[in-house]
């Protein structure tokens, strides 16, 4: 049963709102079965709405609209699915009185403006709506359902559980169970991902394997798709196997699985703990470690040290190293992780130096270029490293890179991994 999403606003086509809705429906549908052949947004302009309805329609079995059901005259959703349909807008008197009642709860009269909600198309149905006053609407064009929520997110989480999911269930009749999931992974390009996973990623395969950038992270998105849930279920673990084996270990955790709860995780399960001295990232790594419940467990804490007196007064540093080296260099780095490990007490500790942007570079160390440093104990004996990043984007960019390509680098340290994995912060 092919399904297309209908979103409508200037608001969404002009980038000022993120819809959030279209990927909610795709994953619930998913969730029963029904893949979304295409996801489609249009402004309040009522010939184009009512023109992409027609054709929507023509090309699915299911259609959800999303928006454009408010009071004014930019709400253009109703009479462009009447237009599509070719018939007259009618008000519904028991819609009405809902609207009406749902301010008068509020203490407030209704406004005339708003009786435009209680209207839909001919021979169409309307859907109540128990959050807010505009109603969904239902009808059918052709061999397509149509189905019409409003814009406002709980509106639409609502109105779709409560009414569309089990109209939609009741219409497909036999289920087909479609499953998704994400491997995330950390220190390596989208390309030399692909290239590890090889014939994994043939779209002539059941199930699917495609990849995904967000954010620095290389997500591996897998679909497994059967008549039989369980098939479903046996096909979708051992393709997630087959691309974790691929990947190797810069692959930290599924779906909404963070890097730093896998660091948490992985200090909390080994009684090891982890303190901070960050200058480019300013304090971005113990946040994200911190972001992490239970953390206070394994995060002793840390220091912001922006400037190069306070690297000096708060870690340690040695102000002839950074006369000597510049305070990006892996010498600075050092100093400051083993300064952090020794006030701190903890087991490891993480440091940052680097030019963030958008001003400050050199031909020697253009803007980009992040050391990171890494001191541990093991027993009686403390030991020190540093790798440099040279990473591309914006100041924020950078920064955020930075801190997950140290958090990467503890993480592999705690499972015994060589740091050779990562690709964006090398020997140097």
């Amino acid at each position: 049963m092919p399904a297309i999403l209908l979103s409508i606003g200037d608001e969404l086509t002009l980038g000022q709102t993120v819809d959030t809705n279209a990927a909610w429906l795709a994953g619930r549908l998913s969730s029963l079965g029904i893949g979304c052949a295409q996801h489609r947004t249009v402004p309040d302009d009522l010939d184009l709405i009512a023109e992409t309805i027609r054709q929507c329609a023509a090309l699915a079995e299911v259609l959800i609209i999303t928006g454009g059901l408010g009071p004014t005259d930019d709400d253009l959703t109703r009479p462009a699915l009447a237009k599509a349909m070719g018939v007259d807008l009618v008000e519904d008197p028991e819609s009405v009185e809902h609207i009406r009642g749902y301010f008068e709860g509020r203490g407030r009269t209704m406004p005339e403006r708003n009786r435009v909600q209680a209207t839909h198309p001919q021979t169409s149905t309307m859907i109540e709506n128990t959050c807010g006053t505009a109603p969904g609407i239902r009808a059918s064009l052709g061999a397509c359902e149509v189905f019409v929520t409003p814009g406002v997110p709980r509106e639409m989480f609502t109105m779709f559980e409560r009414d569309i999911e089990p109209a939609i269930k009741s219409m497909a009749g036999t289920s087909r169970t479609i499953l998704t999931a994400k491997l995330n992974s950390y220190g390596s390009g989208e390309s030399d991902i692909a290239e590890k996973l090889g014939d994994l990623m043939a779209r002539d395969r059941n199930p699917v394997v495609g990849t995904t950038v967000a954010q620095g992270l290389v997500s591996v998105r897998v679909r497994s798709e059967s008549e039989d849930a369980n098939h479903a279920k046996a096909m979708m673990h051992d393709m997630l196997k087959q691309v974790e084996a691929h990947v190797g270990p810069l692959a930290f955790g599924l779906d909404e699985t963070t890097l730093q709860q896998t660091v948490i995780d992985l200090l909390t399960d080994q009684c090891k703990t982890v303190a901070t001295a960050e200058s480019c990232t300013g304090g971005l790594i113990a946040g994200m470690l911190t972001d992490v419940p239970g953390s206070s467990v394994a995060v002793l804490g840390g220091w912001v040290t922006y400037a190069n007196a306070m690297k000096t007064e708060q870690v340690g540093v040695p102000s002839e190293a950074i006369e000597l080296y510049g305070a990006v260099s892996r010498e600075v780095v050092e100093a400051m992780a083993l300064g952090a490990l020794n006030r701190s007490g903890a087991d490891f500790a993480l440091s940052t130096s680097g030019i963030a942007g958008p001003g400050g570079g050199t031909e020697d160390k253009p803007v980009g270029t992040v050391w990171i440093g890494m001191a541990w104990r093991e027993g009686e004996t403390e030991h020190v490293g540093a790798r440099l990043a040279r990473l591309s984007g914006d100041r924020d960019t950078i920064r955020d890179r930075s801190a997950k390509c140290a958090l990467q680098l503890l993480r592999l340290k705690l499972m015994g991994e060589s740091l050779d994995h990562m690709k964006w912060a090398t020997e140097a």
